[in-house]
């Protein structure tokens, strides 16, 4: 039996297409970040299974309403447990959403049609409700971790529909 070759993509030819991570620039390795913050809410594992709960709390350097760090050069200083993105890690972290585009290119998967690579806008990525934009209820400053468990959220783990579909609606 032979396997099908992969359909061709409208994406084939981006740097994302030609380049593995490893050889990416910085610019470009950053701009494979969509904007959306999931990676920023507070989890939780469940230590049997490993399931990841996300809830609607975020970490304290989130400007939850520009879904961007407050102090993203110097964050890892601030947040010990801040953890960067790399090219290896990527491949392994279980809590990185499934819209995240480093996880989708380390698939070797298409990017979808709001991630600002592909729309040309950062608007997009709030325009297909992917961003935690208007969701967060707190902060970890202000919400102890004894309480994490009261704000387990499933959204983060899931797409909205208007966000899986091929094109931006009309």
């Amino acid at each position: 039996m032979t396997t099908r070759s992969p359909k061709p993509s409208p994406q084939d030819g981006m740097f994302w297409k030609t380049k593995t991570l490893d050889e990416m620039s910085g610019a470009e390795w950053e701009s494979l970040c969509d904007g959306c913050a999931r990676c920023c809410l507070e989890k939780l594992e469940d230590e049997d299974t490993g399931k990841i709960y996300y809830t609607h709390v975020s970490c304290k350097l989130l400007d939850a309403g520009l879904c961007a760090c407050k102090d993203y050069p110097n964050r890892s200083d601030q947040v010990p447990d801040c953890v960067r993105l790399t090219p290896e890690n990527v491949r392994t972290l279980n809590w990185l959403p499934p819209s995240c585009g480093y996880k989708l290119v380390a698939e070797g998967r298409d990017l979808y049609w709001w991630h600002p690579l592909i729309s040309g806008s950062p608007a997009t990525v709030h325009e297909a409700g992917v961003s935690v934009r208007g969701r967060v209820q707190g902060t970890e400053d202000t919400v102890p971790d004894e309480e994490l468990q009261d704000h387990i959220v499933a959204w983060p783990g899931v797409l909205p529909k208007r966000a899986k579909l091929k094109k931006r609606p009309a």
